[in-house]
Formats: structure tokens, sequence, C-alpha cells
């Protein structure tokens, strides 16, 4: 028997700020919402989901855990100004400037990466 990744949680002083930000990035949609927090996830209902869970204190140290985005059907740098435009803003977390990805921040400032190479560059390697 193994275990399953079923969901991925998210503290945030405004969970309906941050759903909507990763709803958007990942095209998703909300699933359920509680007083607690907001589910997000895909519409095919694939796992993980997201959780947003409110929380009374603002994101203080760089997180331990991010996620990592490739852009999908369109170049890296037309995901990057999509991802800046939608609310994400570049952040440094001591990456150095010879890194191949760019790090990026949520509205809350929870980090996440953009990749360098896309879904499609790694489809086509194979």
């Amino acid at each position: 028997m193994t275990s399953r990744l079923a969901s991925i949680s998210i503290d945030a002083t405004n969970p309906r700020v941050v759903a909507d930000f990763w709803c958007a990035v990942l095209g998703w949609h909300v699933i359920e919402e509680d007083d607690d927090g907001i589910g997000i996830g895909p519409s095919d209902g694939a796992w993980p989901a997201i959780e947003v869970f409110a929380v009374p204190e603002v994101k203080s140290v760089k997180n331990r855990l991010h996620f990592d985005l490739r852009a999908d059907g369109v170049s890296t740098a037309l995901e990057l100004e999509r991802l800046l435009a939608l609310g994400a803003r570049r952040t440094d977390v001591g990456q150095g400037p010879d890194v191949s990805w760019v790090v990026l921040a949520d509205p809350e400032g929870n980090e996440f990466c953009l990749l360098s190479r896309t879904v499609q560059d790694l489809k086509n390697q194979g």
C-alpha cells in the first residue's frame, strides 16, 4: 500500500485573493469553500488539489516548499508576462544571477518558480 498526495495547503491572510490567483495561473476552479478556507482543483477532478486556509499572521520567512511551474502552449517569456499580469512579482531568495528559472511570489509572498523549459520542450526532447 502507498499514500497518494491529495492536497497541498497554503496559509493566507486573504484566502480568496490567493485562491483566485492560483485558479487563474493553473486554469482551475473552486471545488469547495467554507469559513476556514477554499479548495481549488482542475475541472477533471485530478489530484492533488490546493487548499488555501485563513491564518491571522502574514508570511515572514522563505517557504521551505514551493511550486515549480512550466509554460504549457506558450513560450516561457509569454508565460512570465502572464503571471506578472495576474499579480505575481519577482522575488529574490538568494538564487544568484545565473539560474535558468525565475523566482516569483504570489500575492501574499509565497515563492514559486517558472522553469526555463516549457512542457513542449520536454515532450520534444523525449
